[in-house]
């Protein structure tokens, strides 16, 4: 996971080909990680992953979903809240305590399909183990049969379909705390502290043959690593769940998450793995604040405001990736109001600007980003590029201190491989250019809106 430079094993390499165009098309999904850690919904925000060191960030694991693994860990926060409220109680109480009882699949969606989201990946099973359908071979331990008491991925598929919107799974195959009965993973200690043994590669087989026959999805989104039995050809191997997953979505994309075996696209998560993001296809995944799973402990000061939302989506496009946001719901199943609003902002960003971002591609070399990339608090803009079939669009922001409300600023382009004279804000309103050294100098124009970029269309000469 987030190696820079993977390699196919021999079989595996007859699934090597071109990432389908609907995926390098929809640029946004939503990811939706909910389980019986939605009960506790506990975690410290100390940090986005990939910016702190590694065993200080178990210790005080900023990810609600991993509570399971935190309370295990001797002299954790989060250990001593478990014994403090919960008198230190068993997880799966928490299973018993999960009740969904406001929990309404179409609701959810319709919040997804406002956003401008193509696609929509739910857990399936996280880390704990527990499934949200009733799983082969997982007994009473899924929401069928305790909590819930629904079969919350069909709510899910279904909600999906009616609204449009591309329907995915998440599946995690390189850990179960449950079933492997590992210790608490307390550094970077993964090879010791995962499941590799024959049973539980069939086990988790069953899972996903099952996922990919009732609820056809066509994005298979694993995590961490499979169980390395399970990854030589043979029954029940990985090879035979891909040929599963292809034969039943020819157009389906898998991601890269399933040890060094195959993948259409490669993955990031916060600032984890940023070297794959040069890659053809690649998708960058982070909560609305330091966690997936819901977190009672965040804030607006440890999340993305619908501003800061917009702009990490930009520059991901712009760069020729995916964005899949999460949103954690609460243990009733409704989507917190602080995320509500960050998605909402993101909806109406799209609903104005989907055209300059749905389907685009980067701009090459024919513009380039604002440099310093993140604009400076004393004036110079914030600018990302996209691309469409015959126009160049520049996303510009000076939402800096220092910026001065309809000032003039550079636009790095190549003047030649635009028309100048055609070219508009996205309101059709004109403006005042002329050409520099490095491209163009843009008057008239006021980019210091506090809630969105604006955005100027350039027509191909």
């Amino acid at each position: 996971m987030f190696k820079s430079d993977p390699e196919r094993p021999p079989q595996y390499r007859r699934f090597a080909r071109e990432t389908p165009e609907w995926y390098l098309d929809a640029k946004l999904g939503i990811f939706v990680h909910w389980g019986p850690y939605s009960v506790p919904a506990w975690a410290e925000p100390i940090g986005a992953l990939g910016t702190i060191e590694k065993e200080y960030w178990f210790r005080h694991n900023p990810y609600a979903e991993w509570y399971y693994n935190t309370i295990r860990i001797e002299g954790a926060p989060a250990r001593e809240h478990q014994q403090e409220v919960y008198g230190g109680a068993p997880y799966d109480d928490f299973l018993d305590a999960w009740t969904a009882d406001r929990f309404d699949a179409d609701d959810v969606m319709a919040l997804v399909a406002a956003t401008g989201a193509r696609y929509f990946v739910p857990t399936t099973k996280h880390h704990d183990g527990v499934t949200l359908w009733d799983a082969p071979g997982t007994g009473d331990r899924n929401t069928v049969h305790r909590g819930p008491k629904r079969d919350l991925i069909e709510e899910f598929r279904a909600a999906a379909e009616a609204a449009g919107v591309r329907f995915g799974v998440y599946y995690s195959g390189g850990l179960d705390w449950h079933v492997g009965q590992n210790p608490p993973i307390t550094a970077d200690d993964l090879p010791e502290t995962r499941p590799v043994d024959a049973e539980y590669a069939a086990y988790a087989f069953d899972h996903v043959a099952d996922l990919v026959a009732r609820y056809r999805p066509e994005v298979l989104w694993g995590d961490i690593e499979w169980p390395d039995a399970g990854k030589p050809e043979g029954p029940k191997s990985l090879v035979e769940m891909f040929d599963l997953f292809y034969a039943a979505r020819p157009d389906g994309v898998v991601n890269d998450r399933w040890g060094e075996t195959h993948w259409d696209f490669r993955t990031s998560e916060y600032e984890n793995g940023l070297e794959v993001e040069g890659a053809d296809a690649w998708e960058n995944c982070r909560g609305v604040g330091y966690s997936f799973g819901y977190n009672r402990l965040e804030d607006e000061s440890t999340s993305l405001t619908g501003p800061a939302a917009i702009r990490h989506f930009v520059d991901v496009v712009a760069r020729g990736g995916n964005f899949l946001l999460n949103i954690g719901l609460t243990a009733e199943g409704l989507v917190p109001e602080l995320q509500r609003r960050t998605l909402e902002a993101l909806g109406a960003f799209n609903a104005e600007h989907g055209a300059a971002i749905f389907g685009s591609r980067p701009a090459g070399r024919l513009a380039a980003p604002s440099d310093p990339a993140t604009g400076t608090p004393d004036g110079t803009p914030w600018v990302r590029w996209t691309r469409s079939a015959d126009t160049l669009h520049a996303f510009v922001w000076a939402d800096g201190d220092g910026s001065t409300p309809g000032a003039p600023f550079e636009l790095t382009l190549d003047p030649t491989a635009v028309d100048l004279a055609s070219a508009q804000l996205s309101d059709g309103r004109p403006f005042t250019a002329e050409v520099t050294g490095h491209g163009i100098r843009v008057h008239g124009v006021d980019a210091s809106s506090p809630t969105q970029p604006i955005r100027i269309d350039f027509p191909a000469a």
